[in-house]
């Protein structure tokens, strides 16, 4: 490195917090007047002269706050909760000051605060130890946490004067809530201010935005704070509209990753100064600074949107959960279908759930018909293998015919192929610890490699199916090319329209139409679809995924749910046999029902939410010596390493993978090790990057 290269922070010595100086004057003696000083020469502030720093910096060794001292001159903007930039291993670097005080535990002279970038307060101290809990439960560290929460600086914007608080909207009407079991004493609970947690499982075909914002107005009329997120920005237009309708265009801000930088920070002002009570917004939004919040929403918990790709990894319903439980704010995690982690809250006692009874239910929900049902095989043999049996055809026709649209979901391409059994293709798990079942590819001793498990790399050298006995193993063909084109020639002259990745429909008109979309971006029908047709069940539920069935359920329910109810002639056909759980839990259309077995299933295997798990990947020598300097709890257990990707020339994984398990009790111990273990290498300087996740969503 040449003199003329700055010097990159990990190379250099921690900076001391301080260098020898004669004793500093008792705090609590009276503030003298600072005596005149020679030119250049900075003097200490009056009053509470030392501030706490969180410094910018990704290195987890330094996850803590240092002491600098305050300059006379900027005794007045330098306030909890500002920028500031402050001089750190012989560079400048921005920070946040955290607090003021009067003494500092260091013995020696303390460096002094470069400068305030701005006096805004943008880190009061509730955000503060919001974003400090997110870094201690996903053993990241405060920095990451702040990058994720706080919005970049715009200056310009920061100038303009504070829009006024909007005024306090009425009341909203809430009889809509009395379908629900349970519901309006939820509303009731907002209403007085008093702590509450539910689950909420919507009816088929409801009015989900309109009821969020029923309750977030509700809190809104109390003069609290509420904050909604969805998972995408259809669903987002959706619930601002609605909250505009009751609260006013004032009172509610939109926050979303996707606005300008100007436009984002100016609403993000708007809540921080107290002129916006109500937020709607994603998975950015979830960390907004609302004052004196009564109320945490999350819709669609399930999504996987809402689990934040950058470090530390933070899923939004588990930083709601910790907010709600912080402030004493109601709580709701809301959905057509339900997760495992939703049903660990009702079973635990933390949350009740808010359902309607059967006879509502069977009045909202269509009817659904998995292909495969002996009256359906006794009129078409074919019916178990066709992609689009007759079933199919006429639960479309009969929509046409009464001037409806159909929808016809159809998986993505390029899931990861797996293995399942040859006879009844059941998915292929590991004897050892239930992990999926690949093959690893190349060969030993001139004969291809027997199957693996992806988690814990014990071959399967004898395979036997635990449901039909079958010895044969083969490999789930899913991801076939599916074309709008096709089912156009099987419906000719009904109009085709496609909704996915490349364009993504918010609505389209109540006449007939085939519209063909991917899950996740199925646009909603002015008064409901006539049919939904569930292809290539087989694709969604062969994954080798944890979540697979509890995904499929989700995404088939949530097109279910866009149908008329049968009453109104509204049919779901659903390419999947009629025995396999999660067909009878869209039949019945009982969630709760399935995410209950899912969690039970979870809690014999040891996997999430009833255990805690940490991935850790890496090069192999870097997994390694994090592996090796983890003190477990005494229920901690490692699967794997495991290769991932690429191989170099000699054979050898570039990459790896392991697993640590806790039981759900020590999970923040697990956390906890994981985070030192890691500030460990960081403080020895290791080149090598380790990823570490905490509950990762995908366990393959």
């Amino acid at each position: 490195m040449t003199s003329s290269e700055p010097t990159p922070l990990w190379d250099l010595p921690e900076p001391p917090r301080s260098a020898p100086e004669p004793k500093a004057t008792p705090a609590k003696k009276p503030a003298r007047k600072p005596t005149r000083s020679r030119k250049g020469q900075q003097t200490p502030a009056p009053e509470l002269p030392v501030a706490k720093i969180a410094v910018d910096i990704p290195l987890a060794h330094l996850d803590r706050t240092f002491d600098y001292q305050v300059p006379e001159k900027l005794h007045e903007s330098a306030v909890p909760g500002c920028r500031v930039r402050v001089r750190f291993a012989g560079q400048l670097v921005d920070g946040y000051l955290i607090e003021r005080t009067d003494t500092t535990e260091y013995e020696r002279k303390l460096a002094y605060l470069e400068r305030v970038t701005s006096s805004e307060p943008v880190l009061p101290p509730s955000l503060h130890a919001v974003c400090r809990s997110v870094a201690d439960r996903y053993a990241g560290t405060l920095s990451d946490v702040l990058r994720l929460a706080l919005p970049p600086r715009h200056a310009k914007t920061e100038g303009e004067p504070p829009a006024e608080p909007a005024p306090t909207p009425d009341a909203p009407d809430v009889s809509a809530w009395s379908r629900y079991q349970r519901g309006e004493a939820f509303l009731e609970a907002i209403a007085e201010s008093r702590q509450a947690n539910a689950v909420w499982q919507a009816l088929p075909g409801e009015d989900w935005p309109r009821r969020l914002a029923e309750a977030a107005a509700t809190a809104a009329a109390q003069g609290r704070g509420a904050v909604l997120v969805v998972p995408d920005h259809r669903d987002l237009t959706r619930v601002h509209e609605a909250c505009i309708e009751l609260v006013g265009e004032q009172g509610v801000a939109a926050l979303i990753a996707g606005l300008g930088p100007a436009e984002r920070y100016r609403r993000w002002l708007s809540v921080l100064r107290g002129a916006v009570r109500v937020v709607v917004g994603t998975r950015a939004a979830m960390f907004a600074p609302v004052a004196d919040p009564g109320l945490f929403v999350v819709w669609d918990d399930g999504d996987d949107l809402h689990l934040d790709p950058h470090a530390p990894y933070p899923h939004v319903r588990d930083v709601l959960m910790d907010r709600a439980h912080a402030t004493k704010s109601a709580f709701l995690v809301g959905g057509f279908a339900r997760t495992a982690e939703a049903q660990l809250l009702v079973e635990s006692g933390w949350a009740q759930q808010i359902q309607a009874d059967r006879a509502e239910l069977r009045a909202a929900a269509p009817r659904v018909t998995p292909v495969g049902e002996d009256f359906d095989v006794a009129r078409d043999e074919a019916a178990r293998v066709a992609r689009l049996p007759a079933v199919a055809f006429e639960a479309a026709r009969q929509a046409f015919a009464a001037g409806l649209p159909a929808l016809v979901q159809v998986p993505r391409r390029g899931y990861v192929p797996g293995l399942s059994c040859g006879q009844c293709r059941t998915p292929a798990h590991c004897r050892r610890c239930a992990g999926p079942l690949a093959l690893p590819g190349g060969s030993a001793d001139g004969a291809p490699r027997p199957p693996a498990c992806r988690w814990c790399g014990v071959p399967e050298t004898a395979f036997r199916c635990p449901a039909c006995g079958s010895v044969r193993l083969r490999a789930v063909v899913v991801g076939a090319k599916r074309t709008a084109e096709e089912l156009g020639r099987a419906f000719p002259g009904v109009p085709v329209r496609t909704s996915g990745a490349t364009e993504v429909l918010a609505t389209v008109p109540g006449r007939p139409a085939l519209v063909v979309c991917t899950p996740g971006a199925e646009p909603v029908a002015e008064g409901g679809y006539g049919a939904a047709l569930l292809l290539d069940g087989w694709a969604l539920l062969g994954r080798q995924d944890l979540r697979a069935a509890e995904e499929t359920l989700r995404r088939w329910m949530a097109a279910g749910a866009l149908v008329r109810p049968a009453s109104g002639g509204g049919r779901v056909i659903v390419g999947a046999e009629s025995g396999l759980a999660v067909v009878q839990a869209l039949v019945r259309w009982d969630p709760g029902w399935h995410a209950s077995q899912e969690l039970e299933q979870r809690r014999e295997l040891g996997f999430p939410p009833a255990m805690r798990m940490a991935s850790v990947e890496g090069s192999p020598a870097a997994v390694a010596s994090v592996l090796d300097d983890l003190p477990l709890p005494d229920s901690g257990e490692v699967l794997g390493p495991v290769p991932l990707g690429d191989y170099d020339d000699e054979g050898n994984a570039e990459r790896e993978r392991a697993l640590v398990r806790v039981a759900r009790p020590d999970g923040r111990a697990l956390a906890t090790v994981v985070r030192d273990a890691v500030a460990r290498r960081d403080a020895r300087k290791a080149v090598e990057p380790v990823r570490v996740q905490l509950d990762p969503l995908d366990l393959i």
